[in-house]
């Protein structure tokens, strides 16, 4: 059964607006950087909130929705896994359940009819018109455990409370900084708001969905699987190692999507850390001999 939804429940108020919401704000502050920048109305503060928040929020997916929520490759201490589910839902690219109840039914039916973001479909679709479709998961049916543990359940429930911390943290630490470079206030915190907050958001939005389309089309195969996955360097890079997606198809459970050296795997990196300092446990690893 679809677990999509219909037309009309996929043109709701709440539902346009959350989409407008999701797909003009980041495209709002590309713009504002633009005019920002062309009246020299930027500081490092605003630079330094972009780097430090797309770094969050990166990691809160690739780690936090991503490898430990959905493909179990990790499990984390309480507060770190609180930490990085609350990162995740910062990106605003929806609930933590959402999330990986879709993901789960991409890898279940990767490049079919029944893929959320098959690329069969279009390269847009891939990217994010499948989201323009307001595409609904089946939770109770892709991510049944996730029900069970009431950390992912609080911070699923609250998911805008920190979409919203994470536009108001930085807005906020703009304005307060605001008066070592000149600024007014006001100017300050929309400056931290566009950096920190929509043009992190569209870095974010758009890297995690070039994973999806361009992943599934372009780049090399180091690895036969039943989908059209591809490495792809460039996203290796940008998306912290999500972009060694054919590694990760091949080896859903794997916390290292890059496999060799020469593909550099920021996420595997981190885990590594988390577990010798007694955070992470039972991190799942692919044998050499099996690459």
């Amino acid at each position: 059964m679809s677990s999509s939804i219909s037309h009309a429940q996929a043109t709701t108020p709440l539902t346009k607006l959350i989409l407008l919401a999701l797909v003009w704000l980041p495209i709002f502050g590309i713009i504002s950087a633009i005019v920002l920048l062309w009246n020299s109305y930027v500081t490092w503060v605003d630079l330094a909130l972009l780097l430090t928040f797309f770094t969050l929020c990166g990691y809160g997916i690739t780690l936090g929705y991503h490898r430990m929520l959905t493909h179990k490759s990790f499990q984390a201490h309480p507060w770190l896994k609180t930490f990085l589910l609350i990162c995740g839902s910062m990106a605003m690219q929806g609930p933590a359940l959402h999330w990986a109840a879709t993901h789960t039914q991409h890898h279940a039916n990767s490049d079919e009819e029944e893929d959320p973001h098959s690329p069969l479909k279009s390269l847009w679709h891939a990217h994010a018109g499948w989201i323009l479709d307001n595409f609904q998961p089946d939770i109770q049916r892709y991510a049944p455990a996730l029900l069970k543990d009431p950390i992912i359940v609080a911070i699923n429930n609250t998911w805008w409370l920190w979409v919203f911390a994470g536009l108001l943290i930085p807005a906020a630490i703009g304005g307060l900084t605001a008066g070592f470079f000149g600024q007014s206030m006001l100017l300050g915190a929309f400056g931290g708001l566009v950096w920190g907050g929509f043009v992190r958001l569209f870095l974010n939005q758009h890297i995690t969905w070039s994973v999806n389309s361009i992943c599934h089309t372009f780049g090399k195969r180091s690895f036969e699987t039943t989908d059209a996955s591809r490495n792809n360097w460039l996203f290796g890079l940008l998306a912290m190692g999500e972009g060694w997606h054919n590694n990760h198809h091949a080896f859903p459970r794997s916390a290292r999507h890059g496999m060799h050296w020469t593909q550099p795997d920021s996420s595997a990196w981190l885990i590594w850390i988390f577990e010798k300092l007694g955070l992470v446990r039972d991190v799942v690893l692919i044998s050499p001999q099996r690459i």
